[in-house]
C-alpha cells in the first residue's frame, strides 16, 4: 500500500537529515579540513550502503543499472557530490553551515527554472514572488547596514568567497536532482540509485587527489578522533540516508516540490547552530531565514 505523499514525507525528512549533517560537517571541516572531509564521508557511505544494498536486494553493487541510469546518476554524483559538495563543504569552513544552508535556499528557484526547461515541469507566474522572497531572506542576512558620514551603505556581513562557494553549492545540487530525476526514470530503487552517485563521487576525488597530492591530508584526517566521529555521523546521515531518502522523494513527486521542502534546512539549522557552536543568532538572520523558507513554499504554491 502506497503511503500517501510518501515523496514529501521523505524530502522532510532529508532536510532533517541535511540539517545535522551539515553541522557534523561543519564541525569536521574546521578540524581537518574540507577537501579530506569530503572524500571520508563518500567512503564511509559506500561502505554503509553497501552492505545494505547486499541484505535489502542480494546485490552488493547495482548490476541491475542500466546504461541509461548509470550514466545519468554517474554525471548526478559527479555534479552533486563532486563539484556542488566541494563548494559547499568550503563555505561550512568560511561562513559556518547556518548561513550556507540559507544560502543554498536558492537551489529550489535554480531547480525549478531549469526543471522548467529540462523536464518540462510547469511553474506559476506566482513562483517569481516565490523567487523574490528567497532572494530578499537571504541579502537581509548577508548584508549589514554600514552609517557613515557619506551615508548609508551595504556591506556584505560575511566573506564574499564563502558566499559564492555557498552558491556554486545550490547549483550543484540543482543540477544534481535534475540528473538524478532522469536517471531514476526507468530506475526505480534510491539507495542503488544512491551507491552508483556515491561511485561516481568517489572516482571524482580520487581523480582531484592524485592531480592535487593531498593525500596527506585524508591520512592527517584518519587519526582525527574527533573528526573521524563527526564524518561517520554526517555520512549517515548526508550520503546513505539523507541523498537514498531525496532520490525517494524526487521519485515520488516533483523535483522541484521535493526540493522545495528539503529547502527548509535554514530554519530547521538555526537552534541547533546555537547548540552545537554557541552562536548568537541575530533577529534579523531568524528574520531572512524564514522569509527564505516562506518563499520556497509561496514558489510551489500552483
Amino acid at each position: 500500500m502506497k503511503i500517501a505523499h510518501i515523496g514529501e514525507i521523505s524530502a522532510f525528512i532529508t532536510a532533517i537529515c541535511w540539517t545535522i549533517n551539515g553541522i557534523c560537517f561543519e564541525m569536521a571541516g574546521k578540524r581537518v579540513g574540507s577537501f579530506a572531509v569530503n572524500l571520508i564521508r563518500l567512503l564511509i557511505a559506500f561502505f554503509l550502503i553497501s552492505i545494505f544494498n547486499f541484505f535489502t536486494t542480494g546485490m552488493i553493487l547495482p548490476f541491475d543499472a542500466n546504461l541509461h541510469s548509470f550514466v545519468y546518476l554517474s554525471v548526478s554524483g559527479i555534479i552533486g557530490f563532486v563539484v556542488g559538495d566541494l563548494f559547499l563543504f568550503q563555505a561550512y569552513v568560511l561562513i559556518g553551515a547556518r548561513v550556507s544552508m540559507l544560502i543554498m535556499s536558492l537551489s529550489p528557484p535554480i531547480t525549478a527554472l531549469f526543471s522548467y526547461f529540462i523536464l518540462k515541469e510547469k511553474i506559476g507566474i506566482i513562483s517569481f514572488l516565490g523567487i523574490s522572497l528567497v532572494i530578499i531572506g537571504i541579502m537581509i542576512v548577508i548584508l549589514t547596514k554600514d552609517e557613515s558620514e557619506e551615508g548609508i551603505k551595504f556591506e556584505l556581513s560575511k566573506s564574499i568567497k564563502g558566499i559564492l562557494y555557498a552558491f556554486l553549492g545550490a547549483v550543484g545540487q540543482a543540477f544534481g536532482l535534475i540528473a538524478s530525476k532522469i536517471g531514476m526514470k526507468n530506475y526505480s530503487n534510491p539507495f542503488l540509485a544512491t551507491q552508483i552517485r556515491i561511485i561516481a563521487g568517489i572516482a571524482g576525488f580520487l581523480i582531484l587527489y592524485l592531480i592535487s597530492n593531498r593525500w596527506n591530508e585524508a591520512y592527517d584526517a584518519l587519526k582525527n578522533k574527533k573528526a573521524m566521529l563527526e564524518i561517520t555521523l554526517g555520512s549517515i546521515l548526508g550520503p546513505f540516508i539523507g541523498v537514498s531518502l531525496s532520490l525517494y522523494a524526487v521519485n515520488n513527486t516533483k523535483v522541484a516540490v521535493a526540493s522545495a521542502i528539503m529547502s527548509i534546512m535554514p530554519v530547521l539549522i538555526i537552534p541547533l547552530s546555537v547548540f552545537a557552536f554557541k552562536e548568537k543568532v541575530k533577529i534579523k538572520e531568524i528574520f531572512g531565514a524564514i522569509i527564505s523558507v516562506v518563499g520556497v513554499v509561496v514558489l510551489f504554491l500552483q
